[in-house]
Order: C-alpha cells, then structure tokens, then sequence
C-alpha cells in the first residue's frame, strides 16, 4: 500500500492552523529549501515543490476541507474531493513528488519500473601463512558464480529474439488498484516490476540471464594483512539477473599460526629461552627475521623471565606502506635438567661463595618473609 506524508506534518503546523500559521509556515519553508538558496540540490528542490503543492492545497478552504475528510484520496482518480486538486500548481502528480523525496515507499504515482536488481556480494575465506602476510603476494582463486549467460549476453532471451513491453503494467513494473479511499500499488506479477516480458527465454539460463559456473581470480594480498583483513574485489560477485551490475566479493584473511612468532598488531612476538648462566653473565643471540635478516639482540647481564627486549624495525609492515613495526623477544630463563658431574660441582662451589647480594629480589623477599613471621610468633 503507498503511504503519503500528510501536509499539515509537511508545512510543519496543527491541522487546527489558520490562514495566517499557514501562509507563515509556507514562506519560512519556501525559503529554506529554494532552488536558489540550494543550487543543484535535487532533495531541496523536490521538497521546495512538496511544500508547494501541499500549501495550494490547504490555503484553498474547499479543497481544504476535501483534505481534512478524504486525506489524498480526495484528489486520487477523481475521488471524492474532486478534481485533480494539483493540477492548477503545475506539478501533475502529487505521487511524484513525495517519491521524489521519500523514494519509492512513498508517493505511489510515479509507478516507475522497478530498477535492475544488483547481483549479491559474495564472501571467500582465504588462508595464508604469516611470511606471506609480511611480504604479500598474488594469489590465484577458484569460485562457483553466477555469471553472465555468453549466449544471450545477460539479457535473458534466447539469442536473435528481445524482450517486449509488458501489457499489464504498460511498461511501469507495478500496478494499481483502487479500494475504497485508499490506492493499492503492488509489483507487476507479469514482469515482476522489469517492465518488460521476455517471450522466448534463452535455453543456457532459462531467462534468468546468468550461470553458474566456476571462476579463477588473481587476488593480490597487499603485505601487512593480519586477521580479518576484507579485500574487496568490485564487480566480482554474483552477476545481476537479465543483465543487471553483479555484486562485489570480498575476502577475508586467515592467518595461520607461525611455528616462531606471535603478532600483535604490526608488532613480532618470539619467546626465547636461555640458560641461566647467559642470563647472569649476558651475551648475545641471533634471531632470524620473516624479512630475511638476522637481527642479533644483546642480552644483559642479570637478566631475568618475562623481560622483553625490542628491535625497532623489525616487526610486520604496516597496510598501505605506513611504517614497519617491531620485534619483541620475551626471555624465558631456563633451568638446566641434565648435569654432569663436573658442572655440580661447579654449581657447589658457586653456591658455597653466595652471600646473597647476588639475587637482590630473593633477599628481599625472604626478609619480608622473615618480618612477616615474627610477627604472627609474638
């Protein structure tokens, strides 16, 4: 059913407003949306119009009155208002001018053919390994798609014939039908609102103007993807029905997990363990990067677990070229499990000059320790 916006809601007062509240909203509303207050503004121009058309209505006291019983079914198909009421202001169908403005939901009598149905976005979920998100590369894809028919050329029809006007809704794609006070609009079910009527469907997609069939596509991974990266690639989704745009697909990107490194962002992650004498002592270690250098990382003396060290520049690239992130490398002192005897020994006698300046945090904390004994003993 069309619905239609109400004038007195348009021109923005009571239905109880006299001629002087109209004439008021009329001229501030006029101004506001003139064509030469808003030069090329298709909206403000169509609602200059509405507001025009609905103020020669209510300033006029019988059409007015017409209005207040009828609503827009008075000046419908010479309905109970009578007399095509708009006609005098130069506008034709009201119907026209609210669809202008509201779109198709509304107004009703314009009746224009529906438009071409775009064909519908499709998804595909791709896979890569991290190296190839750092570096990015093309790769080829397979897809089954609807795609447009080559013998009829999209259009339906079986080659050498073409569509026709339909007859029911005279090339609009909708038709009308009054019911008492009210215009019922509804899609043609003859052409399904296309307007047209195809009278010999092509035999390779009966009419429809698109096959499924499979699709390779070349897809180039920008270097910098991370998960839930969407690549869109326009006009690669479903073809539209008897010749209609097709839709879009879009990629989403999947990484899997690296044997190495975590990611955060543009940031590297690696965990790497040492022995606790490298830890005491420090030293250095080399760790071989997704951009093929070997990025070596001095080790303090004294280090402990969970310290992290950072090499700037040495992480993921950013998308779109905006800079390049770092690697981090998460230290993780390990301690040994298999000893000889001469390294036990050696132990002992390390363990045997402990004084226990050595490891400040574990002084500390049996001190506090100590302190906490004391007191629960007195």
């Amino acid at each position: 059913m069309s619905v239609e916006v109400d004038f007195y809601e348009l021109l923005e007062v009571e239905r109880t407003a006299d001629d002087a509240a109209l004439k008021s909203a009329y001229r501030k509303l006029a101004m506001k949306y003139h064509p030469d207050r808003n030069p090329g503004c298709g909206e403000s121009e169509a609602k200059f119009k509405a507001v025009n058309a609905a103020y020669e209505c209510l300033k006029d006291p019988q059409k007015r009155a017409a209005y207040d019983r009828f609503g827009h079914a008075a000046f419908q198909n010479g309905g109970p208002g009578g007399g095509g009421g708009f006609e005098g202001a130069g506008f034709g169908d009201i119907g026209d001018i609210f669809e202008s403005i509201f779109g198709s939901a509304f107004g009703g009598g314009g009746g224009g053919r529906q438009q071409a149905r775009r064909g519908a976005d499709l998804r595909y979920d791709l896979e890569i390994g991290l190296d190839e998100a750092f570096h990015g590369k093309t790769i080829e894809i397979e897809i089954e798609v609807a795609q447009t028919c080559d013998p009829c050329g999209g259009s339906g029809a079986e080659p050498g014939t073409g569509a026709r006007r339909c007859t029911m809704c005279g090339g609009h794609g909708k038709v009308r039908a009054q019911q008492g006070f009210f215009m019922v609009e509804r899609t043609c079910p003859t052409c399904h609102g296309r307007g047209e009527v195809i009278e010999k469907p092509c035999r390779s997609c009966h009419g429809e103007g698109r096959v499924d069939k499979p699709q390779k596509l070349e897809v180039a991974v920008p270097a910098g993807v991370d998960n839930g990266t969407r690549i869109r690639v326009p006009g690669k989704g479903e073809a539209g029905p008897n010749g209609a745009p097709a839709g879009d697909l879009y990629i989403f990107v999947h990484l899997r997990r690296h044997a190495v490194f975590d990611r955060d962002g543009s940031t590297l992650i690696t965990r790497v363990p040492i022995s606790f004498t490298t830890a005491a002592l420090g030293g250095e270690i080399a760790i071989p990067g997704l951009d093929g250098k070997k990025h070596e990382i001095g080790i303090p003396a004294g280090i402990q677990s969970g310290k992290q060290l950072r090499k700037r520049g040495a992480g993921m690239p950013a998308l779109n070229g905006r800079g390049v992130g770092d690697l981090v490398i998460e230290i993780v002192v390990e301690t040994p499990t298999k000893l000889t005897a001469r390294q036990k020994e050696l132990l002992r006698e390390l363990q045997g000059t402990e004084t226990g300046e050595e490891c400040p945090q574990s002084k500390g904390f049996f001190e506090r320790l100590k302190d906490a004994w004391e007191g629960l003993t007195e």
